[in-house]
């Protein structure tokens, strides 16, 4: 045996440098005092109570169960790997050549040690009993189960991502990287897999550079879930809190846990005998069960015909003070109770009488709800509480770490400007890549999603200053939840879209609103929150907090606007091409420039011909930063000195247009184009409505809008004109 072999045998048998180590202490991770501090010996190491761990990650991924890991020497391996990822600033760790030197975050440690746990279960299958048995072909074999999906039969039926790929090559990198701190077993010093390839190569990761792969939501989905979620929070809401407050109330007062009854058996007709007296002089309903203890009741024997099978009598039993009713008391009050159910009837306790509510297609009012059982009424505050986190999340673009981290208090006091002037903050933290316990953060946001945060705070069941405002949730599973309840018999009655049958996340909402803003003024979100508004706090978010969280957005704003740009222009010259042309004030000027790159392409005195699609991009890339979309035009602002929008406001220097001052009919910059068409066409329209409503005392009125109604008419003519310049030529 050589030196260093019997080297290798006194290390894999002597004591870890790790033992009785106080995990937390050395991972730097904080405890409270009376917490139960993990043990590197212990088989489950806890991490519940770590503080700053945040909201999003689960009470499963704080426990590292080492259980799972059925040989005794691979699970003090899995162990010290762990505890080094944690702490590689350990002194034993920190002279690994290719140890870790920055510490993994608790839930990326979690992730290892499950794929390692998976690792050591699929060589125990395969025979192998120890990691120096490991070859190249066992690491390329596990990569491969790791790669496919397979049927019961063992057939291939698909592909897993390249980050389940990389998760597994990963583990066995590390294995090699950490081989000299193990001591219970550790692989060979020749083990080398894909030729010494990092595992994001190995898997085929894609490069993540300018790479979104979020689809953003159509807006046949986002239209409906969008419209049901401002109907609840601004319609339902306030019904909706008054219906929390009758269940609490219930609750108190005659639920076997909360309330102050008596267990007393003794048969009380004196006291039902009041009771039912009180429901008929008030004309009140008697209360009905839900479906499901109804139906178990005539599994146990209750007679679907008896007309008290469907009635609550144990709520009955606590309105009188006793715990429960008792079966044979039925007997003895079964005339009394029958005679009150023929005079006032019996209905499920919550939501009764029901205020009437405009319904959400504009088709008449409707009660608000049905009566309802407890279960019912609760879903109800449920449904109301998510579509408050729908407009949260879609009308602020935070993330899901961020909102999970929202707090009660987190909405700041409004900041009032002036008229109309008013600035919404909600304070959250920033999660995402930053260190344990996050950042402070404040995002400014419109009306609307402040709004929601407050609704969602007099939602809560226990509003305590600090208190998380949603907790940990899984938006998918509330979103179907939601869906669900707005194309069933309830959504249906008041009104509301159905929603098609379309996954949404919270990544798509975010996507969404980064495209919508980018391509303003057009778009779902213009149309109902006037978008103008939304860029405006938003921007007011990434002036206040440079580098935060909403200037992340900002970033990907920016880029889906410069995206937009090129291809609208791209449109615009495959237009010029084909004999469209543009109209509007700064039409020669956009033609000629046109003219410009198509001279370009057909001179055959350039150095270089300028054949593909890429390098006429990059001719029109210019023009393209120049671009702003207005509501009827678009606005060419190459030069701040004719922008008509800017000398009437008196900011002659100004970088950007005036969007709110444009007069598009005017300005030598803006032209018009076939998709403004219908814009002006309903302009030109109410227009004329308004001057068939003018009485004729209001002369300067008339004149004004007579003079818009004529404006807009010039210029559907001119657009109508450009589109189709042969006919007009022809009619000339």
């Amino acid at each position: 045996m050589t030196a260093t072999s019997a080297a290798t045998v006194f290390d894999l048998h002597s004591r870890s440098p790790f033992a009785d180590a106080d995990v937390c202490a050395e991972a730097g991770l904080t405890l409270p005092d009376t917490a139960h501090r993990p043990v590197f010996d212990n088989d489950l190491w806890d991490f519940t109570d770590v503080v700053g761990l945040p909201v999003q990650m689960s009470k499963v991924s704080r426990r590292f169960d080492f259980n799972a890991i059925a040989d005794s020497r691979w699970r003090v391996v899995a162990k010290e790997q762990i505890l080094a990822m944690l702490a590689p600033r350990h002194d034993t760790v920190a002279l690994l050549p290719r140890g870790y030197r920055t510490p993994l975050h608790l839930r990326t440690a979690k992730l290892r040690l499950d794929e390692l746990t998976r690792f050591f279960a699929w060589l125990t299958q395969r025979g192998v009993t120890a990691l120096a048995a490991v070859t190249d072909t066992d690491c390329e074999d596990y990569l491969a189960h790791r790669r496919y999906v397979l049927d019961k039969d063992g057939h291939v039926v698909g592909e897993r991502q390249p980050a389940t790929r990389r998760a597994a090559a990963q583990v066995i990198v590390d294995l090699i990287n950490h081989r000299e701190l193990f001591t219970g077993d550790s692989v060979t010093a020749t083990l080398r897999p894909w030729g010494g390839a990092n595992p994001s190569t190995v898997a085929e990761m894609p490069c993540g550079t300018g790479q979104n792969k979020t689809a953003p939501l159509d807006d046949t989905v986002l239209r409906p879930l969008l419209t049901a979620a401002t109907y609840l929070v601004d319609v339902i809401s306030p019904h909706a809190l008054e219906l929390c407050r009758q269940v609490a109330d219930a609750d108190r007062k005659w639920s076997i846990r909360l309330g102050d009854h008596t267990p007393l058996a003794r048969l009380p007709i004196t006291e039902f005998a009041q009771l039912l007296a009180g429901y008929q002089s008030r004309g009140e309903p008697l209360p009905l069960l839900p479906d499901h203890i109804i139906r178990r009741r005539i599994t146990q024997g209750w007679s679907p015909q008896d007309p008290l099978t469907p009635i609550a009598l144990g709520t009955l039993a606590r309105q009188v003070g006793y715990t429960q009713f008792m079966r044979r008391w039925l007997p003895h009050l079964r005339d009394r109770i029958e005679a009150t159910l023929s005079v006032v009837g019996a209905e499920k306790p919550f939501g009764r009488n029901a205020v009437a509510v405009d319904r959400a297609d504009n088709t008449g009012q409707v009660a608000w709800t049905v009566p309802l059982d407890r279960a019912q009424a609760v879903a109800v505050a449920g449904i109301v509480r998510t579509a408050a986190i729908t407009l949260s999340a879609a009308l602020s673009g935070m993330r899901s770490s961020e909102l999970m981290e929202l707090e009660i208090g987190c909405c700041r006091p409004p900041e009032h400007y002036g008229p109309g002037l008013t600035r919404y903050r909600l304070a959250s933290r920033v999660i995402k890549g930053q260190q344990l316990g996050g950042v402070p953060d404040e995002w400014v946001v419109i009306e609307p999603a402040y709004r929601a945060a407050e609704l969602l705070q007099r939602l809560h069941d226990n509003p305590e200053p600090g208190a998380p405002l949603l907790g940990r949730f899984a938006f998918d599973v509330r979103c179907t939840w939601l869906r669900n309840w707005v194309n069933g018999p309830a959504g249906q009655r008041l009104g509301l879209a159905p929603i098609p049958d379309t996954p949404v996340s919270l990544r798509a909402m975010r996507r969404t609103l980064a495209i919508e803003l980018a391509y303003r003024p057009g778009g779902m979100l213009a149309a109902k929150w006037h978008l103008k508004h939304i860029a405006v706090a938003t921007t007011e978010g990434y002036v206040s907090k440079p580098g935060g969280a909403q200037a992340e957005l900002l970033t990907e704003v920016n880029q889906h606007e410069a995206d937009r740009n090129m291809q609208l222009v791209w449109t615009e010259f495959r237009n010029y091409q084909q004999g469209i042309m543009p109209a509007g004030p700064g039409a020669r000027e956009l033609t000629e420039f046109f003219a410009h790159v198509d001279g370009k392409l057909d001179d055959p005195a350039a150095p270089k011909t300028q054949a593909s699609d890429r390098e006429i991009l990059n001719l029109l890339t210019k023009r393209a930063r120049t671009l702003h979309l207005g509501a009827a035009n678009y606005c060419w602002f190459t030069d701040p000195s004719r922008a008509l929008c800017l000398k009437l406001a008196g900011t002659p220097t100004a970088d950007r247009p005036l969007a709110g001052m444009c007069d598009s009919a005017r300005c030598p910059q803006a032209t018009h184009h076939q998709r403004h068409r219908p814009v002006w066409a309903e302009h030109a329209e109410q227009t004329k409505t308004f001057l068939g409503g003018l009485g004729t005392t209001r002369r300067t009125d008339r004149a004004r809008l007579q003079a818009d109604y004529d404006r807009a008419l010039r210029v559907i003519a001119d657009i109508d004109a450009a589109a189709n310049p042969d006919a007009s030529e022809d009619q000339a």
